[in-house]
């Protein structure tokens, strides 16, 4: 089997991945959307890495989806709304026993991935690593974070795991990932769309208490409810330690709506009013903000499913 990484989406984590990858001498492709993009890339001479102010670019070969060669492993490093659609023209390409790495935010885009590639495995992630994009094809590691992933399907380990400990890349195995991705969600749905809808930091919310435990409360029904018990336990805490310990920082469905983007709320409230209606669990204050969320992007011209 080819040891070669090859990354769909080129942007923060993917990229982040990329370059740490290439630093450590291994084999890494990217996939970039059309020829357009891949010459805008190759004339800015590959992706550059800014860690403790110090950038290296890395040179790393990039092709589009129609590119030579098949892909024995892929880390879908794109939004959620477009893991989908980017990895269908790669098909053809996958090879029998092809591994995807999914390192989508919320719940439900892997299970629409999963469907599209029955052939192949489908390795979940959960990151709480931290990048963001300074311009187009620079990356800046602004927080030190863990990222883990599992198998829903297959508890034993991928043999390539040590390729990431070799890049630095903060990791562990666990047979528990939708525990871990149902926490997570949990807390996006706590935090992120109260703070667009009431356009603050983070630590705005500390003037939401009520609000904001109130929801703890219904997603943690949920969360018991879906078999996810887990998940659930000290949630409100959780919520109220991660307000503190970001209370400076703006979530990142606020910066998406305010720099007009797309919103991944059809995978993370959406999906959670999905479960909780499939599961017969009546959830007003979460169903409630479901509707208003759904209302402010549209009053701004943002797409809301």
């Amino acid at each position: 089997m080819s040891s070669t990484w090859h990354i769909l989406g080129a942007g923060s984590l993917g990229s982040l991945w990329a370059c740490r990858l290439a630093r450590a001498g291994k084999a890494v492709r990217l996939i970039l959307r059309d020829d357009e993009r891949v010459a805008a890339y190759e004339a800015a001479g590959g992706l550059t890495l800014i860690e403790q102010d110090q950038a290296h670019t890395h040179a790393i070969p990039a092709q589009t989806a129609t590119g030579a060669g098949p892909i024995h492993r892929l880390l879908v490093a794109c939004k959620a709304y477009d893991a989908h659609k980017a990895v269908a023209p790669l098909l053809p390409r996958l090879a029998p026993n092809a591994e995807l790495i999914l390192l989508q935010n919320g719940l439900g885009s892997q299970d629409e991935v999963a469907a599209l590639v029955p052939h192949a495995r489908c390795i979940f992630a959960s990151s709480t690593e931290g990048a963001f994009r300074q311009a187009d094809w620079q990356v800046v590691f602004a927080g030190h974070g863990f990222n883990w992933l599992g198998d829903p399907a297959r508890p034993s380990t991928p043999g390539w795991l040590d390729e990431l400990e070799d890049a630095g890349i903060p990791h562990q195995w666990t047979p528990d990932i939708l525990t871990r991705l149902w926490r997570k969600l949990a807390l996006n749905c706590a935090i992120n769309p109260l703070t667009v809808l009431h356009e603050c930091r983070n630590g705005g919310l500390s003037e939401h208490h009520c609000e904001v435990a109130t929801l703890c409360v219904e997603l943690a029904e949920l969360l018991r409810r879906c078999g996810q018990p887990q998940a659930a336990d000290g949630l409100a805490e959780e919520v109220e330690r991660v307000i503190q310990a970001t209370a400076a920082n703006y979530s990142s469905m606020y910066q998406d709506v305010r720099q007009g983007r797309r919103t991944e709320i059809h995978y993370l409230l959406g999906h959670a009013c999905r479960i909780a209606a499939r599961h017969g669990c009546e959830l007003p204050h979460l169903e409630r903000l479901h509707r208003r969320l759904v209302e402010y992007l549209n009053a701004h011209g943002l797409p809301s499913d």
